[in-house]
């Protein structure tokens, strides 16, 4: 009798591992391609508009579709940091003692700001110079994205060994960097 259950078990194993093997690595393999895309399309729409100096709503459609061909969800957190120079003087009180030197301050914009000044609540056409963000050569521009559901591949791996990975990101990426010009 024991020798039967053992069969069964190896066979019923065996044709476990047959299926699940093939499935974890396709889904792993999916999260790669998820992640090579979010690198390329992150270091695409930041490099854009690092080099014209601006945002457009056109940019960011077409940067949030490109993430959306992954399958998966993203939170997108963008951020401006605007460079200000601004005069130091002995004492706040009087503006006649000027130390003859600047202080350099960053004023920081985040992502209800910019889409703010990209999608108003106006109805002008996508494409009306109104709506350009615009930055300013010496500015820093940030975007780091980081999916929001869980990937076939962490389900698998998680009712495989029977674990919880939680809401964790399994795909992140935040890149950035000085805007070099302002073509605009």
């Amino acid at each position: 009798m024991s020798n039967s259950v053992s069969k069964w078990f190896a066979a019923f194993l065996a044709v476990l591992l047959l299926n699940m093997v093939p499935a974890g690595e396709s889904a792993r393999r999916q999260d790669d391609l998820s992640r090579i895309i979010v690198h390329q399309s992150v270091t695409k729409f930041v490099d854009s508009v690092r080099m014209k100096g601006y945002v457009s709503p056109q940019m960011y459609q077409d940067f949030t579709r490109e993430l959306g061909a992954t399958g998966n969800l993203y939170e997108i957190a963008m951020e401006h940091q605007h460079k200000k120079y601004d005069p130091e003087y002995r004492d706040s009180s009087d503006p006649e003692t000027f130390q003859n030197s600047f202080a350099v301050v960053y004023d920081a914009y985040y992502e209800a700001e910019i889409l703010g000044h990209l999608f108003p609540d106006t109805d002008l056409p996508l494409d009306d110079r109104s709506q350009i963000y615009k930055l300013t050569a010496g500015d820093f521009f940030q975007v780091k994205v980081s999916s929001q559901n869980r990937t076939p591949s962490i389900v698998l791996f998680d009712a495989l060994t029977g674990s919880n990975s939680g809401n964790k990101s399994v795909i992140a990426f935040p890149y950035g960097g000085m805007v070099l010009n302002e073509d605009y």
